[in-house]
């Protein structure tokens, strides 16, 4: 490289080292969070796949014809186990579906979970034009994420989140123990059928 005066300029830029650190770890951080995230996403996928390949028939899962009333209490705890190992997606989705309906009987709270989705989503493109720091300190977009859930309860307590919570836990153990506690199980089915076959063979 020459100047305007025709002499050769050499050397190396040296770049201080306080500025090759904090590169250095904003590339890290950086780095560090996509990789948890795209991790966590991989995992959810993995979850949701798994879930959806174990759901059962919703013919079979509807069957009046095996709805029976146990004839006393000792079948029921067996019943209860035998489902929810069979039906456990299709109870998830049960569970699912409560909580949909929940958030959509209540306008107060669909309100609430938008504006905390929101504020994520507005901090999750900040988070790719600059790290966030407060007094200093750089922040994770985790940390983020706690100080927006922190900062949401107010609002979610006045939309009665705690009550809606509480409604959806027992609708849906009140739901699925009914469904587990009624739904015979295959050997029980089996040892009607024969005892039906005996009773027209007589």
């Amino acid at each position: 490289m020459t100047d305007h005066f025709g002499s050769k300029l050499e050397g190396n830029i040296d770049i201080p080292e306080g500025e090759q650190n904090f590169k250095g770890s904003f590339l890290s951080s950086a780095l560090q969070s996509r990789m948890s995230i795209s991790l966590a996403n991989v995992n959810a996928r993995e979850w949701i796949t798994k879930t959806r390949e174990g759901v059962k028939p919703w013919t079979e899962f509807f069957n009046f014809n095996k709805f029976k009333v146990p004839k006393s209490v000792a079948p029921v705890p067996k019943r209860v186990v035998r489902n929810i190992e069979q039906f456990q997606s299709n109870y998830l989705f049960v569970f699912g579906g409560l909580i949909v309906f929940c958030i959509l009987t209540s306008p107060l709270l669909l309100v609430a979970i938008a504006a905390c989705l929101g504020a994520c989503y507005i901090i999750s493109l900040k988070n790719q034009e600059r790290k966030v720091r407060v007094l200093g300190r750089e922040l994770s977009l985790a940390q983020q994420y706690a100080a927006v859930g922190l900062c949401s309860f107010p609002l979610f307590s006045l939309a009665g989140a705690g009550s809606a919570v509480f409604w959806v836990i027992g609708a849906s153990f009140f739901v699925i123990m009914l469904h587990a506690s009624m739904y015979m199980t295959a050997e029980e089915a089996e040892m009607i059928e024969l005892e039906m076959e005996e009773v027209q063979t007589m």
